[in-house]
């Protein structure tokens, strides 16, 4: 009686079976615990914007006519043109697969009283699936998104939506 060493082709293909089956299974799990994530920190991003709208609007008189006004390059200097409020790469406005916008609006004696900040998924399904959004009032309120928009919404888009639990 002969032995015989190593594997046999048959079964080499039944462990790649295998896993491939088990590959299948798992990668869809992990796509929504990235999109999870990402909306968490979407969340987050959309508190930190917020509250720099509310420190600038102490600091100068007024909200930050964009998002780059609440940050700056390092090392920053502090002005309402740089107020360095947020890190370089929230201020950007991109940020764990989320765009985000911030702007003041409704100028008076030259300075913006209202403000609207807004989150919206780089890529639907992929980075991210809900938009969420905050004006001068400082509620989040998030939309289901059913419509797969990339695009921020707007100040009547934002009071439409529901305030985040």
């Amino acid at each position: 009686m002969k032995s015989s060493f190593g594997f046999a082709l048959i079964e080499l293909l039944i462990v790649v079976t295998i896993i491939l089956i088990i590959a299948a299974i798992a990668v869809p799990c992990l796509t929504n615990s990235k999109i999870a994530a990402n909306e968490a920190s979407a969340v987050a991003s959309v508190r930190a914007i917020d509250a720099a709208e509310m420190s600038y609007q102490l600091a100068y008189g007024g909200y930050a006519r964009a998002l780059a006004n609440l940050g700056g390059p390092e090392p920053c200097k502090q002005s309402a043109a740089t107020a360095c409020l947020l890190d370089e790469t929230l201020a950007r406005g991109n940020k764990s697969g989320y765009n985000f916008v911030a702007t003041g609006d409704d100028p008076a004696d030259g300075a913006n009283t209202s403000c609207l900040v807004g989150a919206v998924p780089a890529v639907f399904d992929r980075s991210g699936r809900r938009r969420f959004c905050s004006t001068e009032k400082h509620v989040i309120r998030v939309d289901a998104n059913a419509q797969g928009s990339t695009v921020p919404p707007d100040g009547q888009q934002c009071a439409a939506f529901n305030a985040l639990q």
